[in-house]
C-alpha cells in the first residue's frame, strides 16, 4: 500500500504479510524487555473506531530502549508506519521493525497539542495527521473504551495480590544484594500479618526489623512520614535504568500491576516486567483523597493509633500515664532528642528468651527482649530489671506463661492450653517506651501486663 495511506484496523488485519500504516489508540503496553539476542522489545495493544471490541497486538523491536515507543499513558495515540501484518496460530498482529518502520506518540483525549511527545528516527509528519488525531480524541471523549483502573490503598491489601497503587515515592536505594528498591507511601496503615515464625527459633532466626538487608541511614529515615506504612518495592525488571529515570523522589506516581507479598510478617512489593509507572498531575483527585485522609489523622487525640487497633487496643496491658498522646514507632525512631518517652500502640511479635523460666538472669533480674511492631516500623524493646518487675507484674511462673502467650498471640485450645507452632496473631496493646533514638535503644517502662 502507499506510504501515505492509513488503514483502519478492521482493514489492516486482512492485509497479511503486507506493510501498513495505522493511527490507533493504545489500550495497554508492556515495559521494555531484552530479547534473547542483543536488542529490546515491547508489546502494545491497540484499538480504533473500527475495531474497538477486540484489540490488535503490536510487537516492537529496537536496538536500544530509547528506540521503543515509551508510552506515557494508556489511552494515548500512536501513529505506526510500515508495520508488517502477520498471523500466528490464527492471531493477527503487527510487527514493527526499526529498519523500515516508524512511530509517533501523541497525548490522548485530554491532549491539546498535535506535536508528538516521542518519535522514532524515521518518522515524518504528514499533512493530514492532525485531522486523524482530532478524530481519535473525539471518539475517545465520547466512548468508554478505556477503562479507568481502580487504585488500592495500602490498608486495603489483605492478601498476596496484584494491585494498582497511587503513592508518593519517598526514597530509592540499591540493596546489598544488588537489587534496586523503592519506598512508597500513601498515608494509610497496611493490615497486620499473622506470624508463622516459631517462638523457639527467634534466637537463631530472629524476625527482621525491616524487609531490606540494611535499613536507610538515620538521615534518610528522618525524612520519612511518621504515620502510615512505607511499602518497600523491589524492581525485578531488565530495564532498571529506564525505570529509575521515570521515578521521581518526593512525587506522587501511579504504579500498575505491582505484586504485593509477605515476608516474615512484613509487606513488600515486586515491580515486574508486567508492571507500569505513570506520572500524576498535582491536582489529581487520588492525591487529594490520600493527603486528606492523612491530614484527618492529625486532627484528634487518637490520630497516631494504628487504624487496625480501633476502636481501642486490648486491655491486657496498662500504662500509667494516659495523658500522654500516642506516638508511632516511626516517631520513636526519628526523634531528635537523645532520650524521650513515648506512648505507643503495638503488637508484641517475638521474644528472647522464649521460655518464661529463662526471663531472669542468674542474678535474679529480668532481661527480656521483645520485638514490637506497628504499621510504621519494628523495633527491639527491653523489659529489664525493675522495669521488668513492673511489666510482668506476676509472682507465679504459670500465670506469667498465660500472660505472655496471650501477649504474643499464641492460639489456645478450648481448655486454654497453648497451641505452639501455628500462626500467631498478637493483639494491639498499649505500651510506654523510654527510648534513646540516636543509639536505637528502647525500654518498656511504666507498663503492666495484666493478662
Amino acid at each position: 500500500m502507499g506510504d501515505y495511506q492509513f488503514l483502519m484496523l478492521k482493514d489492516a488485519i486482512t492485509c497479511i504479510n503486507q506493510k501498513v500504516n495505522l493511527f490507533s489508540v493504545i489500550l495497554d503496553f508492556t515495559l521494555p524487555q531484552r530479547t534473547k539476542g542483543t536488542d529490546y522489545f515491547c508489546k502494545l495493544k491497540v484499538i480504533d473506531e473500527s475495531h474497538s471490541e477486540f484489540w490488535v497486538p503490536v510487537h516492537v523491536f529496537a536496538q536500544e530502549i530509547d528506540g521503543l515507543p515509551l508510552v506515557a499513558s494508556v489511552g494515548d495515540i500512536i501513529q505506526l508506519s510500515r508495520v508488517t501484518m502477520t498471523v500466528h496460530e490464527g492471531d493477527v498482529y503487527a510487527i514493527f521493525n526499526n529498519k523500515f518502520s516508524s512511530f509517533a506518540l501523541y497525548d490522548g483525549k485530554d491532549g491539546d497539542s498535535f506535536h508528538p511527545y516521542k518519535v522514532s528516527l524515521r518518522f515524518h509528519a504528514r499533512e493530514h495527521d492532525e485531522r486523524r488525531i482530532a478524530s481519535l480524541r473525539k471518539w475517545l471523549a465520547s466512548s468508554e473504551v478505556i477503562d479507568v483502573p481502580n487504585f488500592s490503598l495500602l490498608r486495603e491489601i489483605d492478601r498476596v495480590v496484584c494491585v494498582n497503587l497511587a503513592c508518593k515515592v519517598l526514597h530509592i536505594s540499591k540493596t546489598t544484594n544488588d537489587k534496586w528498591m523503592i519506598f512508597l507511601w500513601d498515608g494509610t496503615d497496611a493490615p497486620p500479618i499473622s506470624i508463622y515464625n516459631k517462638l523457639e527459633d527467634e534466637l537463631q532466626n530472629p524476625l527482621p526489623l525491616h524487609f531490606e538487608p540494611l535499613p536507610p541511614s538515620r538521615d534518610v529515615l528522618c525524612t520519612f512520614p511518621t504515620v502510615g506504612t512505607i511499602l518497600r518495592v523491589i524492581l525485578d525488571v531488565d530495564c532498571v535504568t529506564y525505570i529509575l529515570q521515570l521515578l521521581k523522589v518526593d512525587q506522587w506516581m501511579k504504579f500498575f500491576h505491582v505484586f504485593c507479598k509477605m515476608h516474615e510478617g512484613l509487606w513488600y512489593g515486586v515491580f515486574t516486567s508486567s508492571s507500569m509507572i505513570r506520572d500524576m498531575p498535582n491536582d489529581d483527585i487520588l492525591i487529594f483523597e490520600r493527603q486528606s485522609n492523612c491530614d484527618q489523622r492529625s486532627l484528634g487525640e487518637l490520630d497516631r493509633m494504628p487504624y487496625w487497633s480501633c476502636p481501642w487496643p486490648s486491655k491486657i496491658t496498662e500504662v500509667k500515664r494516659i495523658d500522654v498522646p500516642f506516638s508511632t514507632l516511626m516517631d520513636v525512631l526519628t526523634c531528635k532528642k537523645e532520650t524521650n518517652n513515648f506512648r505507643c500502640v503495638v503488637r508484641f511479635v517475638a521474644v528472647i528468651p522464649w521460655r518464661v523460666e529463662d526471663f531472669r538472669a542468674p542474678c535474679g533480674a529480668y532481661r527480656v527482649r521483645f520485638t514490637l511492631e506497628d504499621p510504621t516500623a519494628r523495633i527491639h524493646a527491653y523489659a529489664h530489671a525493675e522495669n521488668g518487675e513492673e511489666f510482668f507484674n506476676c509472682s507465679s511462673t504459670d500465670a506469667l506463661k498465660r500472660k505472655v502467650i496471650k501477649l504474643l498471640g499464641v492460639p489456645a485450645s478450648r481448655d486454654g492450653e497453648a497451641i505452639m507452632g501455628g500462626a500467631r496473631n498478637p493483639p494491639w496493646v498499649q505500651c510506654y517506651l523510654k527510648s534513646n533514638p540516636i543509639k536505637q535503644r528502647h525500654w518498656i517502662f511504666e507498663t503492666k501486663l495484666l493478662g
